[in-house]
């Protein structure tokens, strides 16, 4: 498996567990948030390793899409989700926050931004090699 193969794998199960977990009987709303940020962070890093990019150590998926921008402008189609989905990294993690649990709103944009995220990244990585 080539690296950007390895974190779009990484990403795709992240996206798994964000649907699985939101919709089971008893929904883990504060884990399923995060899991939707880790697919959009993961999938972002995947292109990233398909262009050869040194990959940045952040949480961060709006910087993560901006720089998938400066490379690729069809990236900036998803800036809005990539705001959406950086909070969610560390929101909800800690019982230290003024709220414990997401919005099931919230929990349902999080999995779409994701997706959109994990299938720009897919249909911009599957072209082969550079």
């Amino acid at each position: 498996m080539l690296p950007h193969e390895e974190w779009l794998y990484k990403a795709r199960n992240d996206l798994a567990s964000a649907r699985v977990l939101f919709s089971a009987a008893n929904p883990i709303l504060d884990i399923a948030i995060y899991h939707a940020q880790q697919c959009g962070e993961k999938a972002l890093k995947a292109y990233l390793s398909f262009k050869r990019k040194d990959i940045e150590r952040t949480h961060d998926v709006r910087v993560l899409a901006e720089l998938c921008a400066r490379i690729d402008k069809d990236f900036q189609i998803i800036a809005a989700d990539a705001i959406f989905l950086t909070p969610f990294a560390t929101a909800f993690r800690y019982p230290d926050i003024s709220s414990m649990e997401p919005e099931q709103d919230d929990v349902a944009s999080a999995i779409q931004s994701a997706e959109r995220i994990f299938e720009m990244s897919v249909k911009k990585t599957a072209g082969g090699k550079e």
